[in-house]
């Protein structure tokens, strides 16, 4: 035996993440989305550095949402542009994550639209007439970077959810409050809450579920003696 013989050949490259959802293939869930016919439209503006692709979830979401949009950037110069088609700004809601004042003014379990400084007195109206949902996603820093990018956002009505659950996320993933959720969890929430179709959330949620089951799975996996530790 030389000392060549020793040599081990490299490991096989892993295969290609998912064209769509850019998640590797252990996680792609794509195949397993079932889009839902909603009143509600739905478009997602993703800040072009949000790199947590193994956990993000907006694409799971907009998989579920039939016409939904998704968008890269970082500033467009109207909801029209970004949709690109013409529509009415004040029948479209924009999801906020209003201060802790601002959560605690909305019933726990509930949605609210916000004027200036409260609760509009005629929110229930604006929600029943909405046409559409505007979703951010990112980082919180990322999130308020697009806002304050696209002026045009204060024309939409501004929607705060004090949600009745955790975040499933739990220990995986830190979030900046208590009450703040995935982007998948708050418009499963929303579209649960203004569908009205009771089952709608759950439906929404199971992805998510089935997401953090694998990566546990995938990333807790014990490692054998003498083999290369999981990735």
């Amino acid at each position: 035996m030389n000392e060549d013989d020793l040599i081990l050949p490299p490991p096989p490259a892993p295969p290609p993440p998912c064209t769509t959802c850019g998640k590797p293939q252990e996680l792609c869930l794509c195949a397993e989305l079932v889009p839902e016919r909603t009143r509600l439209q739905l478009l997602v503006l993703m800040h072009p550095q949000e790199q947590d692709v193994e956990l993000g979830t907006a694409r799971l979401l907009a998989g579920q949402i039939e016409n939904s949009v998704v968008k890269i950037g970082l500033s467009w110069p109207s909801l029209s542009k970004a949709l690109g088609r013409q529509v009415e700004a004040k029948r479209w809601g924009v999801l906020f994550m209003g201060s802790k004042e601002e959560v605690a003014k909305v019933p726990r379990g509930g949605i609210a639209v916000f004027g200036r400084k409260d609760v509009a007195p005629d929110s229930d109206l604006i929600l029943s007439d909405l046409e559409g949902i505007v979703l951010i996603d990112g980082t919180w820093a990322q999130a308020k970077t697009l806002w304050w990018r696209n002026a045009w956002m204060l024309k939409l009505r501004r929607i705060v959810i004090h949600p009745d659950f955790r975040s499933a996320y739990g220990n995986v993933r830190k979030e900046p409050r208590k009450e703040s959720v995935s982007t998948l969890e708050a418009g499963a929430f929303v579209y649960g809450k203004l569908e009205g179709d009771p089952g709608l959330q759950d439906r929404l949620l199971k992805p998510f579920d089935e997401l953090l089951s694998r990566w546990r799975k995938h990333k807790r996996r014990p490692v054998r003696t003498g083999a290369p530790p999981a990735v």
